[in-house]
């Protein structure tokens, strides 16, 4: 599903036009965005946990000329999925 589709089927499931269906949706991804960005956790009950992980700084190999590299510590978005959405999908 694409963004533009989920924006139509919000307005389908809410009775809401296409225009305040993309600003709800775009609303809800910036929020989302934004707490990620000030290192909080974004917790949606029955669906699932957006959160910052950290991966340590490690060596690493360059595979055109075999040396070793030191690949730096850097943080990256991540999704848990909660239990009622893991329950839905088996």
């Amino acid at each position: 599903m694409t963004k533009n589709e989920l924006i139509e089927k919000v307005a389908k499931k809410a009775n809401l036009t296409k225009r305040a269906s993309a600003d709800a949706v775009n609303s809800t991804f910036n929020l989302i965005r934004d707490g990620l960005v000030r290192g909080e956790k974004v917790v949606i009950t029955g669906f699932g946990t957006f959160l910052i992980r950290s991966r340590a700084a490690r060596r690493g190999r360059n595979p055109q000329t075999g040396e070793t590299i030191q690949i730096p510590k850097k943080k990256t978005p991540g999704f848990t999925a909660g239990k009622t959405l893991k329950r839905l999908i088996k």
